[in-house]
């Protein structure tokens, strides 16, 4: 597939664009792409996605901390599909899978997220999609510090007991099958926005 890759001389981009040719893909211009990979940053990716449609070229977005509200109406008005996960590491969405089912049995939970220290939106994107996912508003405490890649527990208690599912990204590298998979399915896609890795397990 040929990609137009925005932030690919990011973190996660530098660890990506390579995975990517090693699979096939190419990685070329706007002009050019069968689709459109994002992994920038929140002020700049609804600019870069509605470039894209315009341009007649699907995406995926693995930005996050961007308001999605727009996006949706304008990938359904250009028929094309624009596909969102806030993480693409399988073992985040199980973390999240487990805990909404274990929220269900203990009545109270907070969330943990530790992230490096550049990372631009606090509470992050998966921190946020856990808590949509739990009954109630959940605390969400951010940690940014050096030395940290993505890193989450989710704290469930009830009285006498606590449950901890925690998820931790030691290497970006993690990112690469969940963006192969989407990347892989997205054609397949409704107009309009998807969001959820979830979605395509």
């Amino acid at each position: 597939m040929r990609i137009a890759f925005f932030g690919r001389g990011g973190k996660v981009g530098s660890v990506l664009a390579p995975a990517l040719e090693a699979e096939g893909h190419r990685l070329v211009d706007l002009a050019e792409a069968e689709a459109m990979l994002d992994f920038t940053a929140p002020g700049v990716v609804v600019e870069n996605v509605t470039g894209a449609l315009r341009a007649g070229v699907p995406c995926v977005v693995g930005t996050s901390g961007w308001d999605t509200a727009g996006v949706d109406a304008a990938a359904r008005n250009a028929g094309l599909p624009v596909f969102y996960a806030p993480n693409f590491a399988v073992g985040a969405v199980l973390m999240m899978r487990f805990a909404a089912e274990a929220a269900a049995h203990l009545p109270r939970a907070e969330i943990v997220e530790l992230h490096h220290e550049t990372k631009r939106d606090a509470p992050s994107g998966t921190a946020r999609a856990t808590a949509e996912r739990l009954p109630g508003e959940p605390t969400i405490h951010s940690v940014r510090l050096p030395g940290l890649v993505a890193h989450q527990e989710v704290l469930l208690a009830g009285d006498g007991q606590l449950l901890t599912i925690r998820h931790d990204t030691f290497s970006r590298e993690a990112f690469v099958p969940g963006v192969l998979l989407a990347l892989e399915r997205l054609r397949s896609l409704p107009p309009g926005l998807t969001v959820g890795l979830e979605t395509l397990l």
